[in-house]
């Protein structure tokens, strides 16, 4: 069972989502929250396998929360959720720590697997979001040959970080290119060796950064 965390502001939101959710046999609901400040409270007491978590939200937003509980060593694979295709505030996500994106209109099937995904170490981003996630990034001040220094990708390498990008695992990369999956292992920490990325979700925003993805 893959116990989940509600956080978002609008109660309707929050009741819909719950309701949804508990017509699947492999996610719970094991907890609420109204607004950031009490997700701070909320989240390390429960220790859900993922959180759901609104940006936009009074007194302590979504990104707030992102860092706080990271900082604190106390962040779940957490799930953004919002309303907005916001390109500069799903890097800011990133950045603090979620490990997807999606919008509120999303279909029920479709977050269920978003969420087990996270739960199985995976990402997951909305094509709408990486739409907007990639033209924020094309928006934003080319990083200087300083910031970053990365090795030059391979074909397979490229062919690779595509598909983590879209929220595959090392299986699923493994079938889909019909490679072993300690082969895919082995590119995957080359990627990561090569952007300076400490996890998949950084690689990813380093290589769209850096145009690996174009």
């Amino acid at each position: 069972m893959i116990r989940v965390v509600l956080v978002d502001d609008q109660t309707l939101v929050r009741q819909g989502v719950r309701g949804l959710l508990e017509l699947l046999p492999d996610i719970e609901v094991v907890g609420e929250a109204s607004d950031g400040e009490e997700a701070l409270e909320r989240v390390p007491a429960l220790r859900p396998d993922v959180l759901l978590l609104d940006i936009r939200m009074p007194r302590l937003n979504g990104i707030a929360v992102l860092e706080a509980l990271r900082e604190a060593g106390t962040l779940p694979p957490t799930l953004v959720l919002t309303t907005f295709e916001d390109g500069d505030a799903a890097i800011a996500a990133i950045k603090a720590g979620a490990r997807g994106l999606m919008l509120k209109d999303v279909s029920l099937e479709d977050l269920a697997e978003a969420i087990r995904a996270l739960a199985d170490d995976r990402t997951a981003f909305q094509p709408a979001m990486t739409d907007s996630l990639m033209a924020a990034i094309r928006r934003a001040p080319s990083a200087s040959p300083d910031t970053y220094v990365a090795e030059a990708l391979t074909v397979r390498e490229r062919e690779v970080l595509h598909l983590i990008c879209a929220g595959y695992s090392n299986k699923e990369i493994a079938d889909l290119l019909a490679l072993a999956e300690g082969t895919v292992k082995n590119h995957v920490s080359n990627l990561l060796l090569k952007l300076d990325a400490r996890d998949r979700t950084r690689a990813a925003l380093k290589a769209l950064q850096q145009g690996h993805l174009g």
